[in-house]
């Protein structure tokens, strides 16, 4: 397991530098373009470098991005868009009431590829490598305060982003008054691309 987390860490921080070298090249892409636009004289870093002018034929229709842009362009899913759906772990604080179970119950049935876990005494660094090494991409853990849920953590595995919410006047499906309270369905939407 050591080794996996290693390789994996290995190719972030690779696809990172490339990122940054990818980003510095659409810098002095850019002021090339603008070199050329304006007339001026080009810089002699630009002038020099006879790869990036040689290049800049096929990279005219490329947009220009700055390092800053480039990083904070997200592309976890951008390999695997629309091939794999994400698989979400739901679970709740250690001891939960009635009440936050029936929320996670309700927060599941919003996530047709979500899996609902009792989470016992297992700690937070075991259910994440059980998650990982189950396949799952995200977990969601919903937090109380009183019986009343009050948070929500949302993080993408294996190395993050991580969004926390606060959530507020909570309303469950069983507390809306005069309403008919069937099952809900649990069939998978089904999406056809139109083109």
């Amino acid at each position: 397991m050591l080794r996996k987390n290693a390789r994996a860490r290995r190719d972030f921080l690779y696809r990172k530098a490339i990122l940054l070298q990818n980003a510095e090249v659409s810098e002095r892409r850019s002021k090339l373009r603008a070199a050329l636009a304006s007339g001026r004289p080009l810089d002699p870093n630009i002038a020099n470098d006879k790869a990036l002018r040689n290049d800049f034929q096929y990279d005219e229709s490329a947009q220009d991005r700055s390092a800053q842009e480039e990083l904070e362009l997200d592309d976890e899913y951008q390999h695997l868009s629309g091939l794999v759906d994400p698989r979400v772990l739901i679970t709740t604080s250690r001891d939960p009431s009635t009440r936050l179970q029936a929320f996670s119950k309700e927060i599941r049935l919003l996530l047709p590829t979500g899996i609902r876990l009792n989470r016992g005494g297992t700690i937070l660094p075991e259910l994440i490598k059980s998650a990982q090494s189950a396949g799952l991409s995200d977990i969601m853990l919903l937090h109380e305060h009183r019986g009343q849920p009050t948070g929500l953590t949302l993080s993408h595995l294996p190395f993050g982003p991580t969004v926390s919410f606060s959530l507020h006047n909570v309303v469950l499906r069983h507390d809306i008054p005069n309403t008919i309270r069937g099952t809900v369905s649990e069939s998978y939407p089904f999406f056809d691309a139109v083109g």
